[in-house]
């Protein structure tokens, strides 16, 4: 029987908060407070590409005693496991031998701002959470767009009619998203990815977490 499998295959996982407009108000007020306190909050060791007109925190985000930051977390957290037990078909006594070591931060991004391309060493998987889109100029299609690099760059060793047109989620392309507010994904932490420049009013605000697993 003829069959097209599609092997060496990424995860990403996807989930949307069900209502996320107070939650993301709050988020909002909170970032915007601290990135005005300027170095206080501010990574003071930023290895990423990036420009004046994106402002990081720094990685202990998951730390902070507020209500509506544990609020995030548990969205967060709750969707990674699901998809980390779906995904190793791991049952419920498993899953609850397992620690998590996170790390998380939050961008806010203004016009013309953009993050370089990078991956997360010492974690296994990662994920962005967005609490505002900001407002995109509609003549800038990739305006802000969380994109990832596929990884089977020697796909495009050689290109002729036979492969040129391939469809996902077998094309050489990469891949990116304009995310929309209470999205959040999830993706393996080695996949490089970047942010295109925003252009666009308002802030772009989002939050980035990663994760290491132990067994306890």
């Amino acid at each position: 029987m003829f069959q097209i499998i599609p092997h060496f295959a990424v995860p990403f996982a996807f989930e949307q908060h069900p209502n996320p407009a107070a939650l993301n108000q709050a988020l909002r007020e909170l970032f915007l407070k601290r990135e005005a306190e300027g170095g206080k909050y501010a990574n003071p060791n930023p290895y990423t590409v990036r420009n004046k007109d994106l402002f990081e925190s720094h990685f202990d985000l998951f730390d902070w005693p507020e209500p509506v930051i544990a609020e995030l977390r548990e969205f967060c957290l709750s969707n990674l496991l699901r998809a980390v037990a779906q995904l190793n078909n791991y049952d419920m006594a498993m899953m609850k031998r397992i620690n998590i070591a996170t790390d998380a931060w939050f961008h806010v991004t203004r016009r013309n701002g953009f993050f370089g391309i990078h991956n997360h060493p010492m974690a296994s998987w990662s994920g962005v959470y967005c609490v505002a889109p900001g407002q995109h100029d509609p003549d800038q299609a990739d305006s802000g767009k969380l994109s990832f690099v596929n990884p089977n760059i020697a796909g495009n060793m050689y290109v002729d009619t036979g492969t040129a047109a391939l469809q996902t989620p077998f094309n050489m392309g990469n891949m990116g998203y304009a995310l929309s507010p209470g999205q959040l994904v999830i993706f393996p932490s080695w996949i490089p990815h970047y942010v295109m420049p925003f252009y666009g009013e308002g802030e772009r605000i989002t939050v980035a977490f990663n994760c290491a697993f132990q067994i306890r």
